[in-house]
């Protein structure tokens, strides 16, 4: 005679483990078509921010060519560099100033602001223009939610 006990399972159990692995496979996949649409959302609102903030640097870009047009314009003549600057503040695009050698700008969409300042070198030097600043701000906390 045999000792110990025989297990058995019926049709049932089969039917129980099968109903269990279905449910854990279909929360699973819900799972993951969840985080595959937010990240989707995600990716979407980061395009779209990076495309403003490139927007915002494109436009500083236009203004230092600006910019440079004007400094060109002022090459030829001959005078000293105060005299070249003072003549450049009035040659400067809107929304530049001028202030110690420093042309500074902002550049502003709703939700964000790039801070630009070049500084103009004296003549003869191999860059005429170069950037101290371009900095970018968020004005809301909501450009980053």
């Amino acid at each position: 005679m045999r000792k110990g006990s025989l297990i058995s399972f019926g049709p049932g159990a089969a039917s129980l483990i099968l109903i269990v692995v279905i449910l854990s496979m279909s929360v699973l996949g819900m799972l993951a078509l969840m985080s595959a649409r937010s990240d989707m959302a995600l990716t979407r609102r980061s395009a779209q921010v990076i495309e403003a903030v490139y927007e915002l640097n494109a436009e500083a870009e236009r203004h230092f060519a600006a910019l440079d047009d004007a400094v060109a314009a002022l090459e030829g003549e001959e005078a000293d560099e105060a005299a070249l600057l003072s003549r450049l503040a009035d040659r400067l695009p809107a929304g530049m100033s001028l202030r110690d050698g420093v042309v500074s700008w902002t550049e502003e969409d709703e939700l964000r602001q790039l801070s630009c300042a070049v500084r103009v070198n004296p003549t003869g030097g191999a860059d005429r223009l170069q950037w101290v600043e371009h900095s970018l701000t968020a004005l809301t906390e909501e450009v980053w939610n």
